[in-house]
């Protein structure tokens, strides 16, 4: 006991002294060019305000003339609101707790070794995700506040806050998850959690089903979007699909190593508006037409070194077209796919790493876009997927 007592207050004092040498130390202890300039930033600028909508002006950013033109006319324009704000803001304030990211850099320490990044951090409560704010998923569907459906289901719900934005608008929320820990939070959140190979068989329909940084981590992705279709209500129902682009699929194996999906998604292209331009042929595989699309930043709460993560995000709004025949196989009618289904507020409705650090209230702040990524150490089989590199 004294001998683990002792262990445990080294390592606390050791990573107490590594925060300080990062953060507030003397320059010498900084090494590296990157880190002399940000020390020297953050050393003349504790007074300056914490950066805006300006600098972030840059997540939502899309060259809509680089797109096909089928594809200009549906892309909304999203910006940074008041509900992504808050996010940030949280984000910054949680990773200054020191004892508290103390605490859980301990607890990951000792629990990886029997359990995976994902039950770690749903056992902790840390590492949330966030797709979009309540505003922006109902201007994306193109439904005002009071609008309800029946039923969603949120595929990879993580923790279920993403889900939560979502569920005011139905009186039915189904989850699935694997991580046990998760499915502990979102019991807790009072949704029901279908086992992954049961959803597709419940014998009912869905109104939405959200499919959010799910893909690129799974082992077969065309098989999933062909499920989600089966189980789809045929006229009104939709899909809210998230991508994170450039497309880098990769699933994790027992033992945690990472493999190549056994079906491949074509996606051509290496650019954001490139790779969204091959997508529309890749979504008619399965019977859908993107019906709306946006560009978001995928956003990870933080840790000790950083104040949150960030991803590009693809955002789509998929309508089922043609109808199923046998296997799942998408029937195309004859002389096209046939009248679009309406809308849906019918009533009311691996690569490098390429990292930019600035300076947020005297700390640190990490923009990372990267190959092969997950969210603060936050693996799949959740949505959450960035991954700090310093």
């Amino acid at each position: 006991m004294r001998l683990w007592l002792s262990w445990l207050c080294c390592y606390t004092l050791f990573l107490w002294v590594l925060r300080r040498k990062m953060w507030s130390g003397p320059a010498r202890y900084l090494r590296s060019p990157l880190s002399r300039s940000l020390y020297a930033n953050m050393m003349g600028s504790h007074s300056q305000p914490a950066p805006g909508a300006r600098e972030n002006h840059q997540w939502y950013v899309c060259n809509t003339e680089q797109l096909s033109e089928s594809l200009q006319p549906i892309f909304v324009q999203s910006y940074l609101d008041q509900g992504t704000q808050i996010f940030l803001n949280n984000s910054i304030e949680k990773s200054g707790w020191l004892f508290i990211q103390l605490y859980h850099s301990f607890v990951s320490s000792v629990f990886s070794l029997f359990m995976s990044r994902t039950s770690i951090n749903g056992l902790l409560g840390r590492g949330s995700m966030f797709v979009f704010s309540p505003e922006q998923f109902q201007r994306l569907l193109k439904i005002n506040p009071e609008w309800k459906s029946h039923r969603l289901l949120d595929l990879g719900a993580g923790d279920g806050e993403v889900t939560k934005v979502m569920s005011p608008h139905f009186e039915e929320i189904y989850a699935t998850e694997l991580s046990e820990t998760m499915i502990w939070q979102l019991q807790k959140k009072k949704y029901r959690v279908l086992g992954i190979n049961e959803w597709q068989n419940t014998g009912f329909q869905y109104d939405v089903i959200s499919c959010l940084n799910l893909l690129d981590r799974c082992d077969q992705p065309l098989t999933v979007l062909k499920d989600i279709r089966s189980v789809l209500e045929p006229t009104r129902g939709r899909v809210i699909l998230a991508l994170v682009l450039p497309f880098h699929p990769y699933v994790e194996n027992v033992g945690g190593k990472w493999e190549k999906p056994s079906e491949v998604l074509e996606i051509k292209g290496h650019t954001w508006e490139e790779q969204v331009n091959s997508l529309p042929e890749v979504f008619s595989k399965a019977g859908f037409a993107i019906e709306a699309f946006t560009r978001l930043p995928y956003l990870c709460e933080g840790d000790m070194y950083n104040d949150y993560y960030v991803l590009d995000d693809a955002v789509f709004v998929l309508k089922p077209v043609g109808r199923l025949g046998a296997a799942g196989q998408t029937l195309r009618l004859r002389g096209g796919a046939g009248p679009s289904p309406g809308p849906l507020h019918t009533g009311s409705l691996g690569g490098a790493a390429q990292l930019i650090a600035v300076q947020v209230r005297g700390r640190r702040r990490t923009q990372q876009r990267q190959a092969g990524h997950h969210c603060s150490d936050y693996p799949r089989p959740s949505r959450t997927r960035l991954k700090a590199t310093n």
